[in-house]
Formats: structure tokens, sequence, C-alpha cells
């Protein structure tokens, strides 16, 4: 069976209503590539772009070739930044500035909000983003030049929030072990979110960070359960692992959290206080969780998964999640786009504060210190005489 791919004129690709993209999954032809090239991904299509003139999809071309078919491997694309130091006024997020070493990620959670700024690259926000990836080598120069600038005032930068810093990349471009030798020689504070145990290379740095109040960590932690994670984020650690990652980051005396992100009705949400509970005697002290966003490409991509992964429970998540948007999917108004509103929301509101109050998770938080910063000797900058 070889795949050829078919291109029809199409100024802005409509979004395609998920039930009848997965319907085609019983099409022998879709189903037979997705079950090898797709091993090991979270998404299992690549729809076109949102901005791209045309749209692509495989054909038969009745010959049958299956030995053609290759499982879908990462690359990587380096780019250069003008700026690495990214700004945002939004009132839901309690940064205003944060930093993106890569581009897409290898994790291949399905839920990722983050997959509809592949868009932006020309590439599609299903398997393109997960294995075509971007990463920028020139971070680290780059940090030191912005925080050196006369005008910089030192706030916490927050890593990870969009793409996860530390996925399997890292370990050969090394970008956040230098970023963090820049804040920590700089005094900056940091924090960080990641659902990846490399996290534990950089302990040395952590260890130096947190004895100045400069650093905070939150773990990622959707599921408790191997199976339900291993199809929703088939690259990432295992959830015993990340229980292991919140214990020696705690016994490093490294501020750590536990962030369950996204909460999905009926896939998820049942294992709210399990696992608030278990990151608890792990080591974490303080709590957090997001409900499950659905922006552009994601609703499709989801829906596709869910389909295809629990199709008896496709109806009452997509359900539930409408009543929380006002009968939509997915609702991008500022303060609710996270917490949706309803009644399930309110349920979840209410199990979270009970579990953290019960817990003592509330009772120590950290306010990352300022006071140490010392801006980086610029070398644009013009040394003095005496």
């Amino acid at each position: 069976m070889a795949l050829n791919q078919r291109q029809t004129v199409n100024a802005r690709p409509a979004a395609r209503p998920a039930a009848k993209a997965t319907a085609s999954l019983k099409d022998p032809l879709l189903a037979r590539s997705l079950n090898g090239r797709t091993r090991g991904r979270g998404t299992l299509t690549n729809q076109s772009g949102r901005f791209e003139p045309y749209a692509k999809a495989p054909v038969d071309d009745g010959w049958n070739n299956e030995e053609q078919e290759t499982i879908l491997k990462t690359t990587v694309q380096e780019e250069k930044s003008r700026t690495i130091i990214t700004r945002n006024d939004s009132p839901d997020l309690p940064f205003d500035r944060s930093i993106n070493p890569y581009r897409g990620c290898e994790h291949g959670c399905t839920y990722c909000f983050a997959r509809t700024t592949h868009a932006y690259m020309g590439l599609s926000a299903g398997l393109d983003f997960e294995t075509k990836l971007f990463a920028k080598p020139d971070a680290v120069e780059q940090l030191k030049r912005e925080l050196s600038a006369p005008t910089y005032k030192p706030r916490p930068i927050a890593i990870g929030t969009n793409t996860d810093p530390y996925q399997p990349i890292e370990r050969n471009y090394r970008l956040m072990r230098g970023i963090l030798e820049v804040l920590l020689e700089t005094g900056h504070p940091v924090s960080i979110v990641t659902k990846s145990s490399l996290i534990l290379r950089d302990l040395d740095l952590l260890k130096q960070l947190a004895e100045r109040d400069l650093v905070k960590v939150a773990i990622s932690v959707t599921t408790l359960d191997r199976k339900l994670c291993a199809v929703m984020e088939p690259r990432a650690a295992a959830p015993q692992k990340r229980l292991e990652v919140i214990g020696q980051l705690s016994s490093a005396g490294i501020p750590t959290a536990v962030l369950m992100a996204p909460i999905i009705p009926a896939l998820n949400d049942i294992e709210l206080e399990a696992i608030l509970e278990a990151c608890f005697e792990a080591g974490a002290v303080e709590a957090s969780t997001i409900l499950l966003r659905l922006p552009r490409e994601v609703a499709d991509l989801f829906q596709e998964w869910l389909l295809h992964h629990f199709p008896d429970r496709y109806r009452h998540v997509t359900n539930v999640l409408r009543s929380m948007h006002g009968g939509r999917l997915y609702d991008s108004t500022p303060g609710k786009r996270m917490k949706g509103q309803g009644p399930y929301a309110d349920m979840i509101q209410k199990r979270l504060e009970v579990a953290i109050r019960r817990l003592g998770l509330s009772k120590r938080k950290l306010r990352l210190s300022t006071d140490h910063f010392i801006a980086p000797q610029s070398q644009e900058q013009q040394l003095s005489l005496f």
C-alpha cells in the first residue's frame, strides 16, 4: 500500500466534524496507515494547517506496497529567534513573561493547546506538531542580551507553559541547562513546568537556585493510570516516574508543585483527589488544576482521538464540555477558558479546594525573590577606563 498525496484547492480548509473524520478510521487505507506509521504518537492524522491553501489526504493507488510504509520519525529544524523572552498580559496567567526554547513537542499529548501554534509555521497541528520540531540554539546568548538591557526589570520567568522544555530533544541541545546557568549567574527567578524526568539532570543548578528562593517546579501529573497515560501522553514519563521526580526534587529542597492539567470529564476527573494525595505524599507543597482546553484545530484532533480510543465515552465527554462553555466545546473568553462555568466546573473547584485544605497544600505558597538580580555584562556595552 503506497500513500500518495492528493491535493484539493481550498483557500482556507474548513474544520471537519470530528465524528465524520473519525468515521474514516474504518477505511482500510487510513486504518492500516495509522496502525503502522503513527505507532507511539498521540494524534491519529495530520490535517492541513488553517492557513494553508491546500488540503492533503492519503489515497490508495492500488499497488498494496505495504513495505513502503515507514514509522514517522522526529526531525528538528534550528531557528534563530529575535527575542527569547515572550511577554503576555493575560488575566488568566500568574506570570507576564516566559521562555520556550522549542516549538512542537515530542511527548504527543493530543489535548495540548499549543498544537495550534504549528499552523504559523505552515505545518499541521496533528502529527507535524509532535514529529517536526524546532529548536532555538541561540536561546542562551539571546537571554543574556535581553537580561542586560538597561530597561529590564526582573520578574519570574515561566518555562514550560507552552511546550515541555525537557522533552527528549533537550538531551542533545541542552538549552535548559544553559538557560538555568544564566539565571543562576544573574540571580533571576524562574518557574518550570514539565512532565519529564530529564529535569533531574539539572538538579545541581536547581538546588543552588532554590537556596536563594529563585525557583519552583511544577510536575504535570494527569493520571495515575498507566494505560490511560500511554494513549494520552505516549512519549512522556510514566505516572510513577513523575511521582519519583517530585520526591527527588522535594528531598533536594526544591519547592515542587503538582499541576493536574488538563482535567478531562469522564476520563481522569475521578482521579483528582488520588493524584493530589499521591503527589503530596511524594513531597509536593502546592497544587493547581486546569480544565481541558480545545482551541481551533485541537478540538477536531481531540474528538478524533476520543472516538478512536474511548468511543463509549465520546458523548459524555463532549456534552459535559459543552455544558461548561455555553453549548460550545471551548470558550476562549479570559477568566472562563481554564475553568469553565456551570455545575460541573463548580464541582471540580469545590473538590480541589477540599482536597487542598485536607492535605495542607495551600498553606505553603512560595513567592520567588527578585532581590538577587544582577544584570549580565553586555558585550555591546563600552568598558570603563577606570
